[in-house]
């Protein structure tokens, strides 16, 4: 896809270091083979060499070029286990035995600046990946709710192709409160700055349009947005929004009775909780034919991805390519 081809363009500008703790994972280790002999990034693979090269073996991939590292032999552990009490305040024992787990101590390679970004979760849960990356990179200053996005991108849409949107949060938060809502999205604003190549319109979304649905699920939305608006009154976040009336200009035209520059726009799409958010995804991607790419985690200081259990090489490469725009 097009929006893909020109994040891959920029990733090898950068010539970053990309940590991938699932060493052992056939489509992360095809990935990391495209990653290098594309020259996208630099991969470095966590785990031992002998597995490593066991399971290459059985996927039939060469290891040629590739950095593999053992994070329970790693000369670096000593250094990263210091760091990680420091910042964590735990027994030094404690430490060393956590920063030796692939997740944590690719964090701590972010963190202590050794990789760029780190793309895990092929081998974890996405709640694992999350408290890795909380205790050792930390959320993004005036962030303190992580959560995630996905890249939507829709075969056709108003006569065009490959039109993407930006859906969150879609993977993490259970039951946002209104506070971490406005996190939310704030955090994808900043993403979709990044990502889209016109300015984000982000829509809170609700069963309610401005107070047609007098209801506390409503009424949370409706403070998120004042939230945001007291946090930063330029960005252009607005709601709440019934899903055809952020989408469609026509429907907006006739819920609203004000002004909106998001209304019947919207690129962005903020979900009320991870029942919609969830839900919302996977019926676009199977019922509209739009490839989901994601979930990729955001409001974290250091570019951290999430990858499905069921990613395929060019999900790993895409959720790479994503990531690195945050280093730009």
């Amino acid at each position: 896809m097009k929006i893909i081809a020109r994040f891959l363009d920029r990733a090898r500008r950068s010539n970053a270091r990309v940590v991938l703790p699932d060493g052992l994972d056939a489509a992360v280790l095809t990935a990391a083979r495209r990653l290098l002999d594309e020259r996208i990034a630099r991969p470095i693979l966590l785990g031992t060499p002998a597995d490593v090269a066991e399971a290459a073996a059985r996927a039939g991939l060469p290891l040629d070029g590739l950095q593999v590292i053992d994070p329970a032999v790693s000369p670096q552990v000593e250094a990263y286990t210091a760091a990680y009490v420091r910042r964590r305040t735990v027994e030094e024992n404690v430490a060393r035995r956590l920063v030796r787990k692939p997740l944590v101590y690719g964090g701590m390679m972010l963190a202590q600046g050794d990789a760029d970004v780190l793309v895990g979760g092929a081998l974890h849960a996405t709640a694992t990946v999350i408290q890795a990356a909380a205790v050792t990179v930390g959320c993004a200053p005036g962030i303190q709710t992580a959560s995630s996005f996905f890249l939507m991108v829709l075969p056709s849409s108003d006569g065009r192709t490959d039109q993407p949107l930006i859906y969150a949060d879609c993977a993490v938060n259970v039951q946002p409160t209104a506070e971490q809502l406005a996190d939310i999205a704030l955090a994808t604003e900043a993403t979709a700055a990044r990502l889209l190549d016109e300015p984000p319109r982000v829509a809170l979304l609700s069963f309610s349009t401005v107070g047609s649905g007098p209801h506390p699920d409503a009424e949370k939305v409706r403070r998120a947005l004042a939230l945001v608006r007291q946090r930063r009154p330029a960005a252009c976040i607005d709601g709440e929004f019934q899903a055809d009336a952020a989408l469609c200009p026509r429907v907006a035209l006739k819920k609203l009775k004000r002004a909106s520059g998001v209304a019947g726009a919207a690129n962005v799409l903020v979900f009320p909780d991870l029942d919609a958010g969830n839900i919302g995804y996977k019926l676009t991607q199977y019922l509209a034919g739009a490839q989901a790419i994601g979930p990729i985690l955001q409001g974290f200081a250091k570019p951290v991805s999430d990858l499905s259990r069921g990613a395929s090489a060019d999900d790993v490469v895409a959720a790479v390519a994503i990531c690195l725009t945050q280093l730009a």
